[in-house]
């Protein structure tokens, strides 16, 4: 087992080390002028949105996840942030053409710069991992399906924050935002 833990964290560390830096600092900039920020992805790619949502929120963000009871409709100034291994997700490609279309911006979290959702976005963070379909492009892995995109976005999206607050919130403020009702 402990092998499999090593091998793991080293497929990590190395998709980790080739996220282009500037890539981050672009989606850094966006949630600081974004209006509001809206949060959408299928299946585990969701599940990482809903993370990074509540780490937004935690941050003192304004910020919503796609297909909760609770969201609002998206309005011109406002952020998607599409996350998304193939960038061809079909309900994925559908709300960020109605968010282009109401004036907000789209930034896509991927593997694939080549997707139909990539071709809208106004930004992309590329995320060099295996998916579940296994490109020539992606990298090898043990790990079965889409678990290394899964976990580097997870890591990738955390660091995001931690650089998008460096100079604002304190661990304090933060953790008054935190759930209470537990």
């Amino acid at each position: 087992m402990k092998s499999i833990i090593t091998t793991v964290a080293e497929e990590i560390s190395e998709v980790l080390s080739k996220v282009n830096e500037e890539e981050a600092i672009h989606l850094s900039q966006q949630l600081k002028t974004a209006n509001r920020i809206f949060v959408y992805g299928e299946g585990r790619s969701g599940l990482m949105g809903k993370a990074f949502a509540m780490r937004l929120m935690h941050g003192g963000f304004q910020v919503y996840v796609i297909g909760e009871t609770i969201t609002p409709s998206m309005d011109e100034g406002d952020l998607l942030i599409a996350i998304s291994g193939s960038g061809s997700t079909g309900a994925i490609v559908q709300f960020a053409s109605k968010a282009k279309e109401v004036g907000a911006s789209v930034f896509l979290v991927t593997t694939n710069r080549e997707s139909k959702l990539a071709a809208i976005s106004d930004g992309i963070l590329g995320i060099p991992a295996a998916t579940k379909y296994r490109r020539t492009e992606e990298p090898e892995t043990i790990q079965p399906l889409g678990n290394q995109f899964d976990q580097s976005v997870h890591l990738v999206l955390d660091a995001v924050i931690i650089g998008t607050l460096e100079q604002g919130e304190t661990n304090e403020a933060m953790a008054k935002r935190h759930a209470n009702i537990e």
